[in-house]
């Protein structure tokens, strides 16, 4: 057998043992127990989308990882995987992962650090701070897809309970609205979810939904930017032109543009104590 045989052999072995190894690992070594399921999160993404019309009232994707990262379900809504945008799919997964990487509970603060009683971002509020000459300027290069996590299997078990994406790390970090920590009774975050699919600011809407579908918005007295200490980490439209032109400058450093069609932030559900 030739060298260049036994080489392909290998590296399917390994291929194979790293796929076995996370499955096993979504089946009981993470925090996806603690979270909503396929059939859960289908159902939550539905009604949202149903319920919320603003932007271009488009079929979503959805995605929610556990407090590891580990995608524990994706969906989408629709008749079938074809009535929404394709790169959606990764999008909301890379908005999960990232509203769960920048996100905090009151576990944070110890030893006189951290948040005493957390802090929550969500994509959206993340948009001005990452824009050039922000404070975040370039954290949207920080942690890239895993593209052979994102892109694996057969397109036919995308958004199924078989999604390839289920079970792994997909990296990423998205910085425009529809990413959300998922905050579990006590305050305690549990990981996020993440949607894509319409205008950004319809993303961080429907998502809202989808979190307060699920019962994971318990962040009632939770730190964030908002302002609205009811919506800790609703999306912020304080951006006003900048005189020399580009990017409009955020009044509070966490504003995020206006859309197509876009609703007020006020509309949305309260969070739940």
């Amino acid at each position: 057998m030739s060298y260049r045989n036994l080489s392909r052999i290998a590296a399917a072995i390994a291929v194979s043992m790293t796929a076995a190894a996370g499955v096993a690992y979504a089946d009981g070594g993470n925090g996806c127990s603690n979270l909503p399921g396929y059939h859960a999160l289908q159902a939550a993404l539905a009604a949202a989308t149903a319920t919320e019309t603003s932007g271009l009232n488009n079929q979503m994707w959805g995605t929610i990882v556990d407090r590891d990262g580990v995608v524990c379900a994706v969906a989408f809504s629709g008749v079938d995987r074809s009535a929404q945008w394709p790169g959606s799919r990764v999008i909301s997964a890379q908005k999960a992962n990232t509203a769960n990487s920048f996100s905090l509970d009151a576990s944070s603060s110890s030893g006189g650090s951290g948040q005493a009683s957390g802090l929550v971002l969500s994509t959206a509020n993340l948009y001005s701070a990452v824009q050039p000459g922000g404070s975040l300027f370039g954290l949207q290069e920080s942690n890239p897809v895993d593209t052979f996590v994102a892109y694996r299997g057969p397109s036919s078990d995308y958004g199924t309970p078989g999604d390839p994406m289920v079970g792994h790390k997909i990296g990423g970090v998205n910085v425009f609205g529809g990413g959300l920590a998922l905050f579990g009774p006590g305050q305690k975050m549990l990981g996020a979810v993440g949607v894509s699919g319409d205008t950004s600011c319809a993303d961080h809407d429907i998502a809202w939904r989808v979190r307060n579908n699920l019962g994971l918005d318990h962040l009632a007295g939770v730190g964030g930017v908002s302002g609205d200490t009811t919506r800790p980490d609703n999306i912020i439209y304080d951006i006003t032109p900048n005189p020399s032109g580009g990017t409009g400058i955020s009044t509070g450093g966490f504003g995020h543009p206006t859309c197509i069609n876009t609703a007020a932030p006020s509309t949305l559900p309260r969070v739940r104590p």
